[in-house]
C-alpha cells in the first residue's frame, strides 16, 4: 500500500449496498436488458434532440427493441433489451460509449455484517446484557465521538466491571463519551520526546482523532447501527459493526509521526487496568524476536488476564515472509474481498472498454471522447510515469486524461498532482507488484483504477495512436460479485519468518473497499488538498480486516464468557472455509490460483460457524511459557515477557511442535538424506454436545505421509479433552518445496479444521 503510515491503512465495516445478482435475462426472447452509455456531445447535426438519435441508434440494430429509460442525469443514455449480437452491433457504432449489461439490484443492510451471514443470524447472537458488557479497546489514531456509529441509543448502563475513563485535551472532553463510547486515553510522551511537543494546530493533544483511521477501526469492530450509511453515495445502505452492542475504548497512540512502542505500551497497560476483553491493534513495525516486540510484549500480558489480541497482519503482500505481529498468543488477520464493487470503466477511442474501480463522485467528465496522455510522455522527470509531486508539465496535461502508474506516492496524490496541472481525469495503472488487484478510492478528480493487463492495453493504445482520446464510465455500487472472498494481494504472507513451526497468518477477513465511519478532520483522501467531509470512509487495508475479527471475538465472549483468548481464536479458525460454495478452493488475486494457508491461513472467518464449533484447541499461559522453554530463551528472555520468575524444567523436553495451534507448520530440511519424521501432538476440548469424531487428512501430499493416531476421539461430556498426535514423514525434496493438506475431526455434525503446510528448507 502506497500510505505512509506505521499503521497499514485500511478498513472495515462493508456498508449495505445495493446487491447485485446475474445479469437479468427474458428467457423466451433470449434478450438482456443492458444500459447504452452515449457521448451526446457527438450527436449528428441532422437529429434535432438527442433523444430521437438514441431512437434512430436502437433502431439500426433492432426493428422490435424498444427504449425503457432514456437518462440524461446519471449518465447519457439509455436503457433496452437486447441480443448478444445486436448489443455488439450497438457498441461498435459512432457515438456510442459503452453497451453493459444491467444487474439487478436490492436494498441490502451493511455489506459486512450480510456478507459474513451476521444479518441471518441475529438470533443466535446475544443481543441482551451479556452483549453489552463486552467492551473492545482499539490501539489507534483516536476517535470522532459524534460519529453516529458511537451513538449509544438503547444501551443500558456502563458495565460495572469497567475501570476506564475518558481524558480530556484539545477539542475532547469526557462529555464526548457516552454508553457506546466509555473510555477515551491518549498516549503521547513517546511521541513527544522522539519528535518535540505535538503542535496543537495540526493535531489534537487528546483522543479525538484528526486522520480517520481509528474512528474506521473502531466503528468496524463495535459500531452502532446507522441507516443510509454511505460515501457520496456509494455503498449505500445501513451501516453496523461486528457487534453492535459492544462497548468502545480508544486509546490513542499513533500520531501525524507514527506510533511509538513506548506509548503502545502505556495504552495496553491501561486497557488492562481498565478491563477490556478484546484489544483491537491495526498497527505494526518490522519483524523481532518475541521478546524484543513490544505488541507481543503487551499482547502477552493481555492474554494472561483474559484478553484476546488481534493484530493486523500487515499490508506488505504479496511477498513471502511478509507478516508482522506472529506471536503465538496474538490472532493474525489477513485481508480478503468482499462480494462488493464499485465500477469505472474506462472506455478508449478505439471502442475498447477495460474494467476499474472508482469511488469519484463529483463534477462529471464531459461528455464526449476526451484527449488522452501517458503521464510519461508529460513529463521530464525520470519518474514521470509515477505522478509525483510537481513532476508533469501542464501544457501537456492540460484538459486531458493522463494515465499515471501505480507506485511511490499515495493513489489519491497521483490524481491531485494530475488535477493541479490542469489534468481533467486520471486513469491508474497498477504494475507488476501489484498485478490485478484494484483499490477504490474517492478521488479529487475523475478517476479508476486498472490493472496491470488492462494498464497494458491502454499504454499501447497511447503509445500506437496519433490522437489517443478516452472517457471513464462511472457504474456506482455493484453486489454478488464472484469469485469472492479472494484474498488481497497486499496482505501480508507467509511463512511465519520468528518462529516458522508456527503457522501465520490465522485467518483472513474482510479487508478491501470497507465502508465505515469517519474522522470530520480531514477529507476522505487524507490529502490537505481534499476540503471534502465525510461521516463514512472506504478504504483498505489489513487494518480494517483486524477489527473485524476484533468484533466478531466480542461477539463470541459474550456468547461464551468463560471461553479463553485461545478457545475464541480457535473457533473462529477451525470453522474458517477455505471453499466457495461450488467447492473451487479460494482464490488468490496476487496470483490467479488457489491460495495457500500461507495466505489465508485456516481460511476465511464464519462467525456463525465459530459460534458453536464443537471442539477447540485451547492454551494458557504456562503453555506459552513452554513454547518459549522449546525456542531456548534465556531466563531473562522469558522474564521480558512474563514479567516474573520463570525456569524452564531442565528435565523436560520442550517441543514448539507441542504448542495446542489450531494450526500445522511442518519444516523438513531438504539437505537431509532419507526421510524426515517430525511429530505435532495437540489436545482438543469437547465444547458441543457429546459425539464420536473420526478424523481425515486431504488431499494426499507429494512426497510425505501424514498419520494421525488415535484416528478416532470419543467426546461424552463438556469440557471433556482428548489428545492426538500426527506424525509426517516427508522423502527428501528440493528446497523451498511446499505442500498443504487439510486435518478435519468430524462427528457428522461439528467439522474442526486444521491447515497444514510443509516445506523444505
Amino acid at each position: 500500500m502506497e500510505m505512509v503510515k506505521c499503521f497499514m491503512i485500511v478498513l472495515i465495516l462493508g456498508l449495505c449496498h445495493v446487491s447485485m445478482a446475474a445479469p437479468l435475462e427474458e428467457k423466451k426472447s433470449h434478450r438482456k436488458t443492458y444500459i447504452v452509455h452515449m457521448a451526446k456531445s457527438e450527436m449528428p447535426p441532422s437529429f434535432q434532440h438527442h433523444t430521437h438519435w438514441y431512437d434512430s441508434s436502437l433502431k439500426s440494430v433492432s426493428g422490435s427493441a424498444a427504449m425503457l429509460y432514456t437518462y440524461d442525469n446519471v449518465i447519457h443514455g439509455f436503457s433496452t433489451q437486447l441480443t448478444d449480437k445486436e448489443a455488439e452491433q450497438l457498441e461498435s457504432q459512432p457515438g456510442i460509449l459503452a453497451v453493459l449489461p444491467e444487474v439487478r439490484y436490492e436494498l441490502h443492510t451493511t455489506r459486512t455484517p450480510e456478507f459474513l451471514g451476521l444479518s441471518q443470524a441475529a438470533a443466535l447472537f446475544p443481543e441482551s446484557e451479556s452483549a453489552s458488557e463486552v467492551v473492545i479497546g482499539v490501539l489507534d489514531t483516536g476517535v470522532w465521538p459524534e460519529s453516529k456509529s458511537f451513538a449509544d441509543t438503547g444501551l443500558g448502563p456502563i458495565p460495572s466491571s469497567w475501570k476506564g475513563a475518558c481524558e480530556s485535551g484539545t477539542n475532547f472532553t469526557s462529555a464526548n463519551c457516552n454508553k457506546k463510547l466509555i473510555g477515551a486515553k491518549y498516549f503521547a510522551k513517546g511521541y513527544e520526546a522522539a519528535l518535540g511537543a505535538i503542535d496543537e494546530t495540526k493535531e489534537s493533544r487528546s483522543p479525538r482523532d484528526d486522520d480517520g483511521h481509528g474512528t474506521h477501526t473502531a466503528s468496524t469492530a463495535a459500531g452502532s447501527v446507522v441507516e443510509g450509511a454511505s460515501l457520496f453515495g456509494y455503498a449505500q445502505g445501513t451501516a453496523r459493526g461486528m457487534a453492535t452492542r459492544a462497548r468502545v475504548a480508544v486509546y490513542k497512540v499513533c500520531w501525524m509521526g507514527g506510533c511509538f512502542s513506548s506509548d503502545i505500551l502505556a495504552a495496553m497497560e491501561k486497557a488492562i487496568d481498565d478491563n477490556v476483553n478484546v484489544l483491537s491493534m491495526s498497527l505494526g513495525g518490522g519483524m523481532s524476536d518475541y521478546y524484543r516486540d513490544s505488541v507481543a510484549i503487551g499482547s502477552f500480558a493481555a492474554m494472561e488476564k483474559g484478553i484476546l489480541v488481534s493484530c493486523s497482519a500487515g499490508n506488505a503482500g504479496p511477498a513471502p515472509y511478509s507478516l508482522s505481529n506472529v506471536a503465538p498468543w496474538i490472532t493474525t488477520v489477513g485481508a480478503g474481498t468482499l462480494d462488493r464493487d464499485f465500477p469505472a470503466f474506462v472506455s478508449l477511442g478505439n471502442g475498447k472498454n477495460f474494467s476499474g474501480v472508482s469511488l469519484y463522485r463529483g463534477s462529471p467528465l464531459p461528455g464526449k471522447m476526451l484527449p488522452f496522455v501517458y503521464a510519461g510522455n508529460a513529463s521530464n522527470a525520470t519518474n514521470g510515469n509515477l505522478c509525483m509531486m510537481d513532476t508533469l508539465i501542464p501544457e501537456k496535461v492540460a484538459g486531458k486524461i493522463v494515465l499515471c502508474d501505480r507506485g511511490m506516492n499515495a493513489r489519491v496524490q497521483k490524481g491531485a498532482v494530475v488535477k493541479a496541472a490542469g489534468g481533467i481525469g486520471m486513469v491508474l495503472s497498477n504494475t507488476a507488484a501489484n498485478g490485478e488487484e484494484l483499490v477504490a478510492d474517492a478521488h479529487l478528480l475523475p478517476a479508476t483504477a486498472v490493472g496491470q493487463k488492462s494498464g497494458d492495453a491502454i499504454r499501447d493504445y497511447l503509445f500506437s495512436n496519433p490522437n489517443p482520446t478516452v472517457t471513464i464510465l462511472f457504474e456506482g455500487t455493484k453486489v454478488g460479485i464472484e469469485p469472492s472472498p479472494v484474498v488481497a494481494a497486499f496482505s501480508s504472507r507467509g511463512p511465519n519468518s520468528i518462529t516458522s513451526e508456527i503457522l501465520k497468518p490465522d485467518m483472513i477477513a474482510p479487508g478491501v473497499n470497507i465502508l465505515a465511519g469517519w474522522s470530520g478532520a480531514v477529507g476522505p483522501t487524507g490529502l490537505a488538498t481534499d476540503t471534502r467531509r465525510v461521516d463514512f470512509n472506504i478504504i483498505s487495508g489489513t487494518s480494517m480486516s483486524c477489527p473485524h475479527v476484533s468484533g466478531l471475538a466480542g461477539l463470541l465472549k459474550a456468547a461464551h464468557p468463560d471461553w479463553s483468548p485461545a478457545a475464541i481464536r480457535s473457533a473462529l479458525m477451525t470453522t474458517a472455509y477455505t471453499e466457495y460454495k461450488n467447492k473451487q478452493k479460494l482464490q488468490d488475486i496476487a496470483t490467479g490460483k488457489p491460495s495457500t494457508p500461507f495466505d489465508h491461513g485456516a481460511g476465511h472467518v464464519d462467525p456463525v460457524s465459530a459460534l458453536n464449533p464443537g471442539l477447540v484447541y485451547d492454551l494458557t499461559a504456562e503453555d506459552y511459557l513452554g513454547f518459549l522453554c522449546a525456542l531456548n530463551y534465556t531466563e531473562f528472555q522469558i522474564r521480558s515477557l512474563a514479567r516474573r520468575n520463570f525456569s524452564c524444567d531442565a528435565s523436560k523436553r520442550y517441543r514448539v511442535t507441542h504448542l495446542n495451534y489450531p494450526s500445522f507448520a511442518v519444516n523438513f530440511d531438504s539437505v537431509m538424506g532419507g526421510s524426515n519424521v517430525v511429530k505435532h501432538t495437540r489436545t482438543l476440548t469437547n465444547v458441543g454436545s457429546p459425539g464420536t469424531y473420526k478424523v481425515s487428512v486431504s488431499p494426499e501430499t507429494p512426497g510425505v505421509k501424514i498419520s494421525v493416531e488415535p484416528q478416532t476421539l470419543s467426546f461424552s461430556q463438556a469440557n471433556e479433552k482428548k489428545s492426538y498426535t500426527v506424525t509426517f514423514s516427508g522423502s527428501s525434496q528440493p528446497t523451498g518445496t511446499n505442500v498443504f493438506a487439510r486435518l478435519e475431526w468430524s462427528d457428522g455434525k461439528y467439522t474442526v479444521g486444521s491447515p497444514i503446510a510443509i516445506s523444505w528448507t
